[in-house]
């Protein structure tokens, strides 16, 4: 009997414990593309997250709590993605941070919004914000605010009366092809070659073909990563002569690697970069993210970084756990570096969970992307 009330005594003191662990950590759910097409960017967005918990609780944690990470693999799958942010939910994550491709959040962003739970995602469609969903936002700004920045680019740079469009037709690319068919009409420069590939494609010969043979002064290219550095690596085969733009992927690290030398004089608008060493935020990132993982980072990078840090900064001036709260102070809320320094960049999001902040064009030298211009926030 003895025997019996001791056992009883130890399991409801290491349960008591257990407990009193677990009311120590505060969870977040990392859901990303770890594997399958998205893999790039999704690594990507972990490690940067990795590096902001370690930071975060190297200062107390968040209200005292310490960080932890829980990562969830979607295989750049929508269906799955869905599942794992019920299953993120279910064990107890307090935010989802994730996904990246568009796709996947207009999916799973509907289980978080029927939980009440704040997820910060690195998806860049337009329809991403515009479902009336207030617990999702954005790391960096949707294609309806980046791509219009290259608008004068096109224009007033390189002075192009034509353009062709290569693009991904998935989630990411239509909205990116939508809005920048949209903002050539408004500038008055004729599309005479507009060709759509598909995720994960691999043969871009056909496709590099119509650009060469149509001949447009310039071409917008608009695709996910593995996808960019292969067409990239066509478009060296066949000479395509002609400027190659695009935004956000076209010219980050994991491109520049996958296509070696066939990035080289790519120009891209970028939200974000760590080649923008003149920001010492960024530029102190980088150099750690370097460190610790042994390669660059890319974009997804930082922005994984920027989401977990924005996580601290908003529940601490909250001052609870609370998932609906934290989702009304994110309205309209702008974070400035000087009060907030691991922001990297003055940032503001709008009542649509939109963001906004200053961004770069970049262009591929000696195989780095380097910063030849600064975009004022719009």
């Amino acid at each position: 009997m003895l025997r019996k009330t001791l056992w009883i005594a130890t399991t409801a003191l290491l349960s008591a414990l257990g407990t009193a662990h677990a009311a120590d950590t505060v969870k977040l759910g990392m859901v990303a593309e770890l594997s399958g097409a998205g893999a790039p960017a999704g690594t990507n967005w972990r490690d940067g997250i990795k590096i902001a918990a370690e930071e975060i609780n190297a200062e107390g944690g968040i209200l005292g709590k310490k960080v932890q990470i829980d990562e969830y693999d979607t295989q750049t799958d929508p269906q799955v993605s869905r599942a794992l942010v019920q299953k993120a939910i279910d064990g107890g994550a307090y935010v989802i941070l994730g996904t990246i491709y568009s796709g996947s959040t207009m999916v799973n962003m509907l289980v978080a919004q029927q939980n009440s739970m704040p997820q910060f995602v690195g998806s860049e469609s337009p329809a991403v914000v515009q479902k009336g969903n207030p617990f999702v936002f954005r790391t960096s700004s949707g294609a309806q605010k980046g791509v219009p920045a290259l608008t004068a680019y096109f224009k007033d740079t390189l002075k192009a009366k034509t353009v062709g469009v290569a693009w991904v037709n998935n989630e990411f690319g239509k909205g990116g092809h939508t809005v920048f068919l949209k903002e050539m009409e408004k500038a008055g420069i004729k599309v005479i070659a507009d060709v759509p590939s598909e995720q994960a494609q691999t043969d871009y010969a056909a496709d590099v073909a119509k650009l060469k043979q149509a001949a447009p002064d310039a071409v917008f290219v608009y695709m996910n990563q593995e996808e960019s550095a292969r067409f990239l690596i066509e478009a060296k085969k066949q000479s395509l002569a002609m400027p190659l733009v695009g935004e956000v992927t076209l010219t980050e690290a994991k491109v520049i690697e996958l296509a070696a030398g066939s990035a080289e004089g790519a120009i891209a608008h970028v939200g974000l970069t760590a080649t923008a060493t003149d920001v010492p935020g960024i530029a102190a990132f980088a150099t750690k993210f370097e460190a610790t993982f042994k390669r660059k980072p890319t974009h997804d990078a930082i922005k994984g970084y920027i989401g977990a840090w924005t996580t601290k900064y908003v529940t601490e001036m909250v001052g609870k756990f609370d998932g609906e709260a934290f989702s009304t102070r994110m309205h309209g809320l702008c974070l400035k570096v000087a009060d907030h320094p691991k922001i990297l960049m003055d940032t503001c999001w709008d009542d649509t969970g939109e963001m906004s902040r200053p961004s770069f064009m970049v262009q591929v030298k000696n195989g780095t992307p380097v910063v030849i211009g600064q975009v004022p926030a719009n």
